[in-house]
């Protein structure tokens, strides 16, 4: 008679883990297109869905629409600038000597591939509830350390469970959503133009709705991550651990006028203390904007130097270009979305907004604002530019029930803003700055992040489903 163990056990459930993984991972590199392409398969998608679904829609007007969204009066360059540097300082704070060290150290600890999944998971989420650029690429780079290390491991496997701690951004201090409903001059704040009430961090990101399921997810991604280990390796590219060298000054020859002072320590301590003076004077008023001036401002404390500072913030850029390629594109679904022919009675965007929304009472327009973040998120992947798009119909609609408090319209905001997180799990176009630290293809990667997606999907889900019944 065979006995079976516990160990045996909890093989067999780490095997179910295992396959429902690698059958995600075999589906994603058989349909999963470059991420370019996909933006281009979502842009034609949407112009079907004008065609269809828009009264009085012509091919004129659409092409209009999706220049205005690109290039035009409508475009969204400032906004995505915004995103750029606050992931371009993210990461050159990640790469600050003293940070860097402790990344060094922290990946020296792990003995296996699982512990060292569980780090770059651990790393990436703690760091994305401070800020979700530096969560974005610490994961990465914790991740590039432990596979120079440990031989014989799933860099894909690592790489991707760096990214899966973006999951919980939105519950964060950077929360861009959280924070336009703070800031009277934001101009994605969509209550305060609605009601003129501002929303507190404390009825958004600090509701237990929000930070009990935070801790659910992360207890449940991590123990998916331990039990999804791929037995397969799949070793970094040399390329990746290349660093570029430091510039030296030749022997015998003395420093120039200029290299002193590109090497002039005080500048970047009075660049820190002016940033810092000002953070004091606004109040610490946390904003997209101070955000970017608090990470940029460390960055150059950290970094010593000015030349230093100069050449990682360089380096950090690189791996913005991917972004910078798709965003235009991502801004002309955007302006798609919003196309509004004359005599037409509503845009696309309002009417997959109504329509996901439509029945709706003060107990379900949650669940289906999260719902319907999760779809829209395909289309328009950034918290705050989705926002735009469907806040005036997740808020006009809570307005339209009766339910005028901060602590619902929050309630609303959040829905939007964690369905936009969970959707990142299979939306590519957050993992491409990832992909450029790591050189890997999307195909590599984004088949283990589905699991995650499925986690956040059933946990934010059931939290802002319960949550209209405990305010």
């Amino acid at each position: 008679m065979t006995t079976i163990t516990k160990d045996d056990e909890r093989v067999a459930h780490r095997g179910i883990m295992q396959r429902l993984t690698m059958l995600c991972v075999r589906y994603v590199e058989r349909l999963m297109p470059d991420p370019y392409l996909f933006a281009i398969i979502l842009t034609l998608l949407v112009v079907a869905l004008v065609a269809i679904f828009v009264r009085g829609a012509t091919p004129t007007g659409a092409l209009k629409a999706w220049y205005g969204g690109v290039w035009g009066s409508q475009n969204i360059f400032t906004f995505a600038f915004q995103m750029v540097l606050i992931l371009v300082t993210g990461y050159t704070l990640a790469e600050a000597p003293p940070v860097k060290r402790a990344i060094v150290r922290l990946a020296g600890k792990p003995k296996n591939q699982v512990q060292g999944a569980l780090l770059c998971f651990g790393v990436s989420t703690v760091l994305s509830l401070l800020n979700w650029g530096l969560g974005l690429v610490a994961g990465a780079l914790v991740a590039r350390q432990v596979a120079k290390r440990l031989t014989g491991v799933h860099f894909g496997y690592l790489i991707a469970t760096g990214f899966m701690g973006y999951l919980i951004w939105t519950q964060g201090v950077s929360s861009s959503i959280a924070l336009a409903n703070t800031d009277t001059t934001s101009p994605i704040n969509v209550i305060h133009k609605m009601t003129g009430m501002l929303v507190p961090l404390q009825m958004t990101i600090f509701q237990p709705y929000s930070w009990g399921a935070v801790i659910v997810v992360v207890v449940l991604v991590a123990i998916a991550i331990w039990r999804m280990a791929p037995d397969e390796s799949l070793e970094p590219d040399a390329a990746v651990f290349e660093e570029e060298p430091t510039p030296q000054t030749p022997q015998g020859r003395s420093r120039t006028f200029a290299e002193r002072l590109e090497n002039l320590r005080i500048l970047n301590v009075l660049v820190f203390a002016a940033g810092i003076t000002y953070f004091v004077l606004s109040g610490f008023a946390l904003n997209i904007a101070s955000m970017i001036m608090l990470f940029t401002v460390s960055s150059a404390l950290l970094h010593g130097t000015p030349i230093r500072f100069i050449r990682a913030f360089s380096g950090a850029a690189k791996v913005s270009g991917p972004l910078l390629l798709q965003y235009p594109l991502y801004g002309g679904i955007a302006g798609l979305l919003g196309y509004l022919p004359p005599g037409s009675g509503r845009a696309l965007q309002t009417v997959l907004a109504e329509a996901l929304v439509r029945g709706a009472d003060q107990y379900t327009l949650p669940f289906l604002t999260f719902i319907g973040s999760v779809i829209i998120s395909l289309f328009v992947p950034s918290g705050g530019g989705h926002w735009a798009v469907q806040g005036p119909i997740a808020v006009g609609s809570a307005l339209a029930i009766g339910q005028h408090g901060p602590a619902y319209l929050g309630l609303i905001s959040m829905s939007v803003a964690v369905g936009e997180g969970v959707a990142n799990m299979i939306q590519p176009f957050w993992l491409l700055p990832v992909l450029a630290i790591a050189k890997l293809n999307v195909r590599q990667v984004m088949g283990f992040t589905v699991v995650a997606f499925l986690i956040g999907l059933v946990v934010f889900g059931g939290a802002v489903l319960i949550a209209p019944h405990t305010l």
